[in-house]
């Protein structure tokens, strides 16, 4: 496994794309495996393409716990000493784009200068390294998640599968974000919009 490198460049002015900060929510018809029943996160969309992290699909076999082990965060012998709080961050698979990589969604209490990237309403993302060492001492975020892997679209890509019903796209929360039940935040997501998860699938079958 890679370890985590910077994906922000220091120095960059950030630029607010119309779905930084939103969840977009694969419909049911959706035709890519990847991305079926996936609520993601935007992280930044603009001219350039689009970059989001998929929350609610967690990492088989790994923990947290685990993956500092990995990237030598810190030593096996030190995890009988992990705070409570590193103990629950949820591992998740973001996305099938660099599947090897990390990225930290997490709480603003939290910031790294150059490192850190706010996105909205609270909500930052980091990839390096120096946030899971915070974490594992107790001095990293409130709430985090780590996501191994991104999902990303070209130029124009993400706004044309939304004009083709391939997305949903809702405001954003901490609880679906960070909330420990994954499995449950793509019918909460589709609530948020008065959604029924069954009426949307059937006519999704009828199309």
């Amino acid at each position: 496994m890679k370890a985590i490198r910077p994906i922000i460049e220091s120095g960059e002015p950030t630029v607010r794309g119309y779905l930084d900060g939103q969840m977009i929510i694969a419909m049911p018809s959706m035709r890519d495996d990847r991305f079926s029943r996936t609520l993601i996160y935007i992280c930044a969309h603009s001219s350039e393409g689009a970059m989001g992290i998929v929350v609610n699909q967690p990492a088989a076999n790994i923990t947290f716990p685990d993956l500092l082990v990995q990237l030598e965060v810190i030593p096996a012998t030190r995890l009988i000493q992990l705070p409570s709080r590193a103990e629950t961050v949820k591992v998740l698979k973001g996305g099938p784009v660099e599947t090897g990589r990390g990225f930290v969604l997490h709480s603003s209490d939290f910031f790294i200068e150059s490192s850190t990237l706010p996105i909205d309403d609270g909500i930052c993302l980091t990839a390096t390294l120096d946030i899971l060492k915070a974490i594992a001492t107790g001095e990293g975020p409130s709430s985090a998640v780590l996501a191994l892997g991104y999902a990303g679209w070209a130029p124009g890509q993400l706004e044309n599968e939304i004009q083709q019903n391939g997305w949903l796209h809702c405001s954003a929360d901490a609880d679906l974000i960070f909330d420990a039940r994954p499995e449950t935040k793509y019918e909460r997501a589709l609530r948020k919009l008065g959604v029924d998860l069954a009426m949307l699938s059937s006519q999704a079958g009828h199309a």
